[in-house]
């Protein structure tokens, strides 16, 4: 029995929805900026209560993005709701010049990441979103890993007065988040403890961690598992101590390997504590056609996957 069998999953979307109506009711700057995605967006019971407060410019990201500077210009805190392909990568100039480079504070927040998209292939999937998002200079970059979280993430961003990237996770997943457990800046959630390895997981693959790691108990193997909200800052201290209490790091995340949360944790590591590394994620190809489930299995991004790199870390088989 896994984490996933025994629990209810969740699609993300409604509760970052839900939390951004509650706070626009409380605070009248919150104003939302769309592409012509109000429904994909789950958008629609936020137009219906503040129709005047909804912007939708249309299938013109890099006008999306510039409009929502302005209007933070403006004194509102846009959330800019998009798919994330589209809004990382047709407004990636306005993101980092209008956006972070002029400090604006704007929620960037990109719906149905990763491989969502499924059979609609990679012209539709976010994979290079967290890399190119990284990349940017003053951009905090937030994957939530369900949907406390993603409340927890989308009440952070408005109260933040800094521009950010939110990814708003589509795949459903179930509840991983502990009831007391804080949303912070630049800090991780510690869900499991434990001394063999260390799993430093995002979105999607947090709950497959934390199945891979109650398989691997059962073989005797002890599977710290890191949720690493924010690629960008990343939690360092917490990299470290896994780096010298544990005897190597897996990290997985549903994006490419080029660049990703696996990149900055390798960044990290080399420089302030060597240790063994795999990266899980995709490679840099272009996927196939396939659902998203069949997608995550394809490149081992589930728990047998994490439990084989986990085994293949530690050199057992």
């Amino acid at each position: 029995m896994t984490v996933t069998d025994r629990r209810p999953v969740f699609d993300s979307r409604q509760a970052f929805a839900e939390e951004l109506t509650a706070l626009a009711r409380t605070d009248e700057r919150i104003v939302a900026v769309c592409n012509d995605s109000v429904g994909s967006s789950n958008l629609v019971g936020f137009r219906q209560e503040f129709p005047r407060r909804l912007v939708n410019v249309g299938i013109a990201e890099q006008d999306l993005v510039g409009v929502a500077a302005g209007l933070a210009n403006a004194g509102k805190i846009p959330f800019v709701c998009a798919a994330a392909p589209f809004l990382t990568g047709r407004a990636l100039e306005q993101i980092k010049a209008d956006v972070a480079y002029s400090e604006t504070h704007v929620v960037l927040c990109g719906q149905s990441p990763g491989m969502a998209y499924g059979e609609l292939g990679p012209t539709h999937h976010s994979i290079e979103d967290l890399s190119w998002m990284r990349a940017v200079a003053g951009l905090d970059v937030v994957v939530p890993a369900d949907p406390a979280q993603t409340r927890a993430a989308v009440r952070w961003a408005a109260a933040s007065g800094s521009p950010s990237y939110l990814r708003v996770p589509r795949f459903k997943v179930p509840g991983v988040t502990p009831g007391d457990a804080p949303f912070e800046r630049g800090r991780s959630v510690l869900l499991r403890d434990g001394g063999d390895v260390t799993v430093i997981a995002v979105g999607s693959l947090v709950s497959r961690a934390l199945d891979a790691a109650e398989r691997l108990h059962d073989e005797g193997v002890s599977v710290r598992v890191l949720n690493m909200p924010f690629v960008s800052p990343l939690d360092e201290e917490a990299v470290v101590a896994a780096a010298r209490e544990t005897r190597g790091i897996v990290t997985a995340e549903e994006a490419t390997v080029s660049g990703g949360l696996g990149a900055a944790v390798a960044s990290v590591v080399v420089a302030r504590h060597p240790c063994r590394m795999r990266i899980l994620g995709v490679p840099r190809v272009f996927a196939p056609t396939g659902d998203a489930s069949f997608l995550l299995d394809h490149f081992g991004l589930s728990a047998d996957g994490v439990a084989d790199a986990v085994r293949e870390l530690l050199g057992h088989g």
